[in-house]
C-alpha cells in the first residue's frame, strides 16, 4: 500500500513557554491515536513546536484504511423460515443488507445456525479521515487557559493564524479553529515574516531553518546549551545551565543566539543566590561562575534575533538587568536592618493552617520537638530550640516575599549576619532537606533536629484535623514529609523510635478533633511509605512485606532488616526456607495461640526431628549476639544452614502425629523455627 509523509502545523501567536511541550506532545499523540483507531498504518511520529507553532510530522502514512471483511449476523435460522418460506425477520435483514434472501449465508456458531451476510468493506482514503482526526486532536489539547480574539467565538490558548495540512505534496482540505488548511507556513517573525509555500511535507524542517526557525524542540534546546557553553568559554567562566530554565528559554525563541553581558561588580556584595534568582526569574539569564566557583558579574542571554548589531542587544539587556539587581540589593539591605529574631512577632499574623494556628504557633510546637530530638542525637538542645524559633522568620523578609525559592537560604545569611551560632544559621537552610528522595540530608545535628521536628509537627497536625492525603490530593505534601523523615533517620543513622517521636509531636497540639488513635494512624502511614523507599533502593516488594509484617518502629532498624532480607533472598536456600516458613505459618495458624516453645527432647522420636532440634539450638546460640547487635545479614546467612534439616524434617516427619504429646512437641519445634526468622522478618512473605 502506497504511503506518504503527513504534516499538520497550527500557526499561533506566542504560546506560554511552559505549555509548549505538553501541547506539542498532546497534538502528536492525539493524531496518532486517531489514526490507530481508524486502523491506518503509519511510521514514526515526530512532534515539533516553537512559540509560534505546533506541528506533527508522521512518516509512511498509508493512503487508505485496509479493506475489511465484514460479517453481519441476522436472525436464527429457526426464526428466519417457516414452512420453507422466509419470514419477515429474514426479509427485513436481507433488505437492511441491500440483498435478496437468496444471497444470505448460514453462519454456524456454538449456539446454533443463523442467517448472515458477508461482504468486503473498502477502506476509506486517509485524506478523508484526517480532517476529523486532526480537529479532534486539537480540541483535546490541554490548553491551560483559553482566550477569544476579535469578534470570533473560537477559543484557543492564543489567536491562531494559519493551518498547514499536507499529505506528501497534496493539501488535505480541512477547517480547524476557523482556519482553512493550506501549504503556507510562516518563518521567523522578523527575519522571514512572509508566507512560505511548502512543496512537500518532507521539506518542513529544512524550509523553516532557511527562514530562521528551528522547529525541532530538542535540536533548539541543545543549540542553546552549546551556545551558552561556548560563550562561557569565551568569557573564561563556567556556565550554570538549569534544565528548567533551559526548557523555558527554548520555549521563548525560534532562532536562538547567545550573547554575553555584564553588570556592576558592586552587586556582588549581595548574596549570589539573590542575584541568580533575579536573573533567572525576571530575565531568563544564565549565570556564570569563575574558577573558584564564585558568581561572575557576567550573564548570558538568549536573543531571538540574529542582530547585525549584537552590541546594541547586549547593552539593552544590561540596561534592563541593572534595576532588577538594584531591587535585589535594596531588599537585602532593607532586610539587614532588622534581625531575624525581630521578625518572630510577624509570624503571629501568618496562618499556617486555620485549625492549627499561625507560623508562630508552629514554631513553638517545633521548638519542643526539636529539643527532644537534639537531646537524643547528642545535639545542642538550646541551639535546636533557637533554630526552631527562627526557622520561618525569613518568610516575612522582603527578599523571600519577592523570591519565595530563597526561603531558608536567606534565613541562613541573615542568621549569620546576626551572629547566631553557625549550626543555627545552617539549620535555616537545612530544615528543607531533603527536598526529594535522592537529595542531601542536613549535616548538622541542629539541622537534623529541626528538619525532623518541622515535618513531624506537620504530619501530626494535618492528620489530627482529619485531612489525611488521598491519591489525588496532598496539599501539605505529607507524602514527601513522611519520606523525608524516613530518609533523614536512615541516612543519618539515627536509631530513633518513630512512635516516640510522633507521640512527642502530637503532644504539642491542642484540641485536635482526630486526636484519638492519631499516633497509630500516622505511624502506619509513614511505615507504609517504606514501600516507595524499597522501590527506590531496587528491592522487591515481597522483601518490604516480609519486614513490614513485624512490629518494627525504628526506621533505621527497618532499613537494616530490609537490606538483610533482600540480600538473603538472593541466596540459593532462600526459596526453600521461605516455602518452609509459609508451610509452618499455615500449620501453626490452624492451632490457635496455645503453642508452646518448649521442646521436650525425650519426645523427639525421629532422627530428622532430632537433627532439626539440634540445628535450631546451634543456630540460636550463634545468632543471638548477632540479633542483639542488629547484624541481620550475618544472622540470616547463619540461618540459611537450616535448609537441609528443615527439608529433611518435612520429608521424613508427620507433624500432625496421632499422639497429642508428640504432635504438640513437633509444633513447638516448628514454632521455634519460625521464631528464629521472625527475629528479622516473616520470610514466608517472600513466597508472594
Amino acid at each position: 500500500m502506497a504511503s506518504n509523509t503527513l504534516l499538520v502545523e497550527l500557526g499561533v501567536e506566542e504560546l506560554p513557554p511552559g505549555a509548549i511541550d505538553s501541547l506539542s506532545d498532546s497534538l502528536a499523540s492525539g493524531i496518532a491515536a486517531g489514526l490507530r483507531e481508524a486502523e491506518v498504518e503509519f511510521g514514526e511520529v515526530r512532534a515539533y513546536a516553537t512559540p509560534r507553532r505546533l506541528a506533527v510530522q508522521i512518516d509512511a502514512l498509508a493512503e487508505k484504511q485496509p479493506d475489511r471483511q465484514i460479517e453481519r449476523r441476522g436472525p436464527a435460522l429457526a426464526a428466519a423460515f417457516k414452512d420453507g418460506e422466509p419470514t419477515r425477520a429474514a426479509q427485513g435483514f436481507a433488505q437492511s443488507c441491500g440483498v435478496s434472501v437468496d444471497e444470505l449465508i448460514h453462519l454456524e456458531t456454538d449456539k446454533g445456525t443463523w442467517l448472515g451476510y458477508r461482504y468486503e468493506q473498502t477502506g476509506e482514503a486517509v485524506t478523508a479521515l484526517l480532517p476529523t482526526i486532526a480537529a479532534k486532536a486539537v480540541a483535546a489539547l490541554p490548553v491551560p487557559k483559553n482566550m477569544r480574539w476579535g469578534v470570533s467565538r473560537i477559543e484557543f490558548s492564543r489567536p491562531v493564524h494559519w493551518l498547514v495540512m499536507l499529505y506528501g505534496s497534496d493539501v488535505v482540505e480541512a477547517e480547524i479553529l476557523g482556519l482553512k488548511s493550506g501549504r503556507e507556513t510562516r518563518g521567523h517573525r522578523f527575519h522571514a515574516p512572509q508566507a512560505i509555500a511548502l512543496p512537500n511535507a518532507n521539506d518542513y524542517l529544512a524550509v523553516l531553518e532557511d527562514a530562521y526557525v528551528l522547529a525541532d524542540r530538542q535540536r533548539r534546546r541543545e543549540s542553546i546549551r552549546e551556545q551558552v557553553l561556548a560563550e562561557a568559554e569565551v568569557q573564561e567562566a563556567t556556565a550554570v545551565i538549569d534544565e528548567d530554565l533551559l526548557n523555558e528559554v527554548s520555549g521563548l525563541v525560534e532562532w536562538p543566539v547567545a550573547l554575553a553581558g555584564s553588570f556592576d561588580e558592586r552587586f556582588l556584595e549581595v548574596p549570589a543566590e539573590c542575584l541568580i534568582s533575579s536573573m533567572k526569574a525576571n530575565q531568563k539569564y544564565f549565570h556564570l561562575l569563575d574558577g573558584d566557583g564564585k558568581l561572575k558579574p557576567t550573564f548570558i542571554t538568549i536573543s531571538n534575533i540574529d542582530s547585525r548589531d549584537p552590541q546594541q542587544v547586549i547593552e539593552g539587556n544590561e540596561k534592563v538587568i541593572r534595576p532588577r539587581l538594584a531591587d535585589a540589593a535594596f531588599f537585602y539591605e532593607t532586610d539587614l536592618k532588622h534581625s531575624l529574631a525581630s521578625r518572630r512577632d510577624g509570624l503571629a499574623s501568618v496562618v499556617f493552617q486555620q485549625q492549627l494556628g499561625t507560623l508562630a504557633d508552629k514554631a513553638d510546637r517545633s521548638e519542643a520537638v526539636a529539643r527532644y530530638i537534639a537531646e537524643r542525637i547528642e545535639g545542642d538542645s538550646e541551639h535546636a530550640a533557637r533554630a526552631a524559633q527562627l526557622a520561618k522568620c525569613d518568610l516575612v523578609s522582603e527578599m523571600v516575599l519577592e523570591f519565595p525559592e530563597l526561603q531558608g537560604i536567606m534565613g541562613c545569611y541573615y542568621a549569620r549576619h546576626d551572629g547566631e551560632p553557625e549550626d543555627v544559621a545552617l539549620a535555616m537552610q537545612e530544615q528543607y532537606l531533603p527536598r526529594f528522595a535522592a537529595d542531601d540530608i542536613p549535616q548538622t545535628r541542629t539541622g537534623l533536629a529541626l528538619a525532623l521536628a518541622d515535618r513531624l509537627d506537620t504530619l501530626t497536625g494535618i492528620f489530627g484535623i482529619g485531612q489525611r492525603p488521598t491519591g489525588a490530593k496532598d496539599p501539605f505534601a505529607l507524602r514527601r514529609a513522611a519520606i523525608g523523615v524516613l530518609n533523614i533517620l536512615i541516612k543519618a543513622e539515627l536509631d530513633l523510635d518513630l512512635r516516640e517521636l510522633l507521640e512527642q509531636a502530637a503532644a504539642q497540639h491542642r484540641d485536635l478533633p482526630k486526636a484519638e488513635g492519631l499516633v497509630d494512624e500516622v505511624l502506619e502511614y509513614m511505615l507504609d511509605r517504606f514501600r516507595a523507599w524499597t522501590q527506590d533502593e531496587g528491592i522487591a516488594v515481597e522483601v518490604y512485606l516480609a519486614v513490614r509484617s513485624r512490629p518494627v518502629t525504628r526506621p533505621l532498624d527497618f532499613a537494616r532488616r530490609t537490606r538483610a532480607v533482600h540480600s538473603f533472598s538472593q541466596r540459593e536456600e532462600a526459596a526453600a526456607l521461605a516455602a518452609a516458613n509459609k508451610r509452618v505459618s499455615n500449620i501453626l495458624a490452624k492451632q490457635g495461640d496455645d503453642i508452646s516453645l518448649h521442646v521436650a527432647s525425650d519426645l523427639l522420636a525421629e532422627d530428622a526431628e532430632r537433627a532439626l532440634a539440634d540445628a535450631l539450638e546451634a543456630r540460636r546460640r550463634e545468632v543471638a549476639p548477632l540479633f542483639a547487635e542488629a547484624r541481620y545479614s550475618e544472622a540470616l546467612d547463619a540461618l540459611a544452614a537450616l535448609r537441609e534439616p528443615v527439608d529433611t524434617f518435612f520429608d521424613k516427619v508427620m507433624v500432625m502425629a496421632d499422639d497429642e504429646a508428640v504432635r504438640r512437641n513437633r509444633l513447638a519445634l516448628l514454632a521455634n523455627l519460625q521464631g528464629l526468622f521472625l527475629e528479622v522478618a516473616d520470610i514466608a512473605e517472600l513466597q508472594q
